[in-house]
This record gives C-alpha cells, structure tokens and sequence, in this order.
C-alpha cells in the first residue's frame, strides 16, 4: 500500500530487489507528477558549466521539499533536471516552487529550465503508468524509484509544449537551504567514469529487461561495491574529496556515510547508474547492449568521462538524511540521454527504409 506521503511501507536494501517489476506499487490517480529539465544542457556542459546544470537540475528538490515542510515524497535527481511527484494538496506549492527555480536558473545560473506538471490520471489515460518502490541506500537515506514508463512519456509530453507551467519573472527566490555543489570532483580510480541510460523498449516484457538489467550489474558489482564511484575508502578520500577551498578534513564515520547515501544506481522507467569501472567491463556492458538492442528490448545510452561529480543536499529538518546526488562530470546523464536519442531515431530511420 501507497502511504499519504507516497510511499510503500517497506523499502528494499538490495538494489537488485527494485529491478523486480512486481515490487512496485503504483501512485493514486489524483496525486502530481513535476518535470524539469535544463533546456540545452549538452551545450552548458561542452562549455564547462556542469556544475551550474546540475545544482539547477537538483534545484526542484530542495526548493519543493523546503516549501512543503518534508523531503518524504519521490523524487528522482536526472543531472539537467528532476522528478517529483506529490499528493493533490501540494498543488499550489509545486506550482509555485517549479515558478521559482525556473526563474532563479535563468536570473542567477543563466539557464533555461522547462518546468511541467501533470496528474497520474492523465499518464494513465495515455497507457502509461507510474507506480514506485523504495531503494534504502542506507539506514538514512531512502531513494525512490519509479516504473511504468509514465515518468518517460510525461517528460517527452512536456519537451513537446505540454503540461507546462507557465515561467513567472522576477518570482521569490527558492529557498535552496541545504542544497551544496561544493565538492571537489572525484577521478577515477579503476579507468573511467560510466553515466549509463538502459530504458526498455514500449513492447518489450518487464521481465527480460529486469533480467538484463542483472546481467549488467552483475558485471560491475564483481566484487562487490568495486564500481562505487565516490571513493569509500578514507584513505583515497582524504586527498581527493574535501569540499572545495574548505581545508577541512572528514573524518572516516562521516566520509562512510556519504559514499553510503549516494545515489549511484537508480531505477526511472529503466536504469540509470554513475559508476567507476575499467574500459574492459564498459565495453563488456556495451556490447551485451548493443545486442539487445538489436533484438528490440531496449535502447541505451553510456558516456565515458574522467571524474564523478556530486550535488549534495542535507535536509535542515532531518540532518542525517543528507542525500548526495551523483553525475559524471563530462555531462553524464545528458550526454547518455543525447546518445541514447541517436540510436532511437537511427532505429526509426532503419524501419522506414
């Protein structure tokens, strides 16, 4: 059962469990689903401003769950953007904090952000759903994760004009409390630094996606948490992961936590990781992709990079629940996202012929 604040009572603590479609339960039909993504990210990312794309992408979160009083509803960081969905009554503040963020993106960051809203009913009624599990990272940190490829179509609506929410200048500023961009970025210590994008195709069967989507797992988790890109180890950590021009040091409970509540793998409407993994196991992981998607199961998009990069957010109310927020920092998940719409339109182009 779907509690009032959109969650099911039990949350998984093996990533592998919310790969299972039947765990998911989906979202009543009145409650609000809230897009929003940086307009032109890949080009604000080719000019060095990755940082800025992402703290206006992870922006929505902080500013919605400042203004409804609780960070306790889904929510998923994409890198140049966010979801969230939220009950009916929290109309007026997603309206208003999605007004805010837009506004604050384009006079303080010099970003366009698309913002959108939309009811579950309406993804519904286009044959789409959206239904929820729970990913404990930790004892502390709790992600959302999202199938149903509701959340898909509703971004897509949205990129095309509809469901937008209409920008307001010179709206109140966000308040942004608890919401960081302020580490160092983190280098690779086994090769390169994957964003990876799998998304199953509109008539392919939930279950051989989730068991593909094992079989790329299982490739990176050997051993285990080997893939995990920030550095869990304090003695790699001292020298490369202290906020920026702080000079201070984290000590080891601390730094544990933060690799801990780190959100390196999540699942929206498909996988979608940040890990730390050897030339050999991406091109491993690709060409097992690229086979699949030659038999019409998914389509995919990677992104090979140097450094990781890490938004934070601590909630002020709840300050061990701090939430940190992961991208490469090459654009990640942007340029994934750019790759992986090549090969949907080469597939179109392919089947017209």
């Amino acid at each position: 059962m779907i509690n009032s604040h959109g969650q099911s009572h039990q949350a998984f603590d093996e990533f592998s469990h919310v790969l299972d479609p039947d765990v998911y339960e989906p979202l009543p039909d009145d409650w609000l689903i809230g897009i929003t993504d940086v307009v032109n990210s890949t080009t604000a990312i080719r000019a060095g401003r990755y940082e800025d794309v992402n703290y206006a992408g992870a922006s929505i979160i902080a500013a919605l769950g400042n203004a409804w009083g609780s960070f306790d509803f889904p929510f998923v960081f994409r890198g140049d953007g966010a979801a969230f969905a939220l009950p009916p009554q929290g109309m007026m503040a997603a309206t208003s904090a999605l007004r805010q963020v837009a506004d604050f993106a384009r006079a303080d960051l010099d970003l366009t952000l698309r913002i959108g809203l939309l009811s579950v009913r309406e993804i519904r009624t286009s044959g789409r759903d959206v239904r929820i599990a729970r990913y404990a990272a930790s004892e502390n940190a709790t992600y959302a994760m999202f199938t149903g490829g509701g959340l898909k179509w509703a971004e897509q609506q949205i990129k095309s004009g509809r469901y937008l929410v209409k920008p307001e200048r010179y709206a109140t500023k966000p308040d942004l409390t608890g919401l960081s961009c302020d580490w160092t970025p983190f280098p690779s210590q086994r090769g390169e630094i994957l964003s990876l994008l799998v998304e199953p195709d509109d008539h392919a069967s939930p279950q051989v996606f989730a068991a593909l989507a094992k079989r790329v797992l299982a490739v990176f988790d050997a051993p285990s948490h080997r893939s995990h890109p920030v550095p869990v180890y304090m003695a790699i950590a001292r020298d490369i992961a202290m906020p920026k021009g702080s000079g201070k040091r984290v000590d080891a409970k601390r730094w544990s936590e933060v690799a801990s509540h780190s959100d390196f793998r999540k699942f929206d409407d498909g996988l979608r990781l940040t890990l730390d993994c050897t030339p050999e196991q991406i091109d491993r992981v690709e060409t097992m992709l690229l086979l699949a998607r030659a038999r019409g199961e998914i389509n995919f998009g990677l992104h090979r990079q140097s450094h990781a990069l890490m938004t934070c957010l601590v909630p002020s109310g709840s300050p061990d629940s701090h939430l940190h927020f992961l991208d490469g920092m090459g654009g990640g998940y942007a340029r994934a996202a750019e790759m992986m719409e090549a090969g949907a339109l080469a597939d179109v182009q392919h089947h017209a012929r």
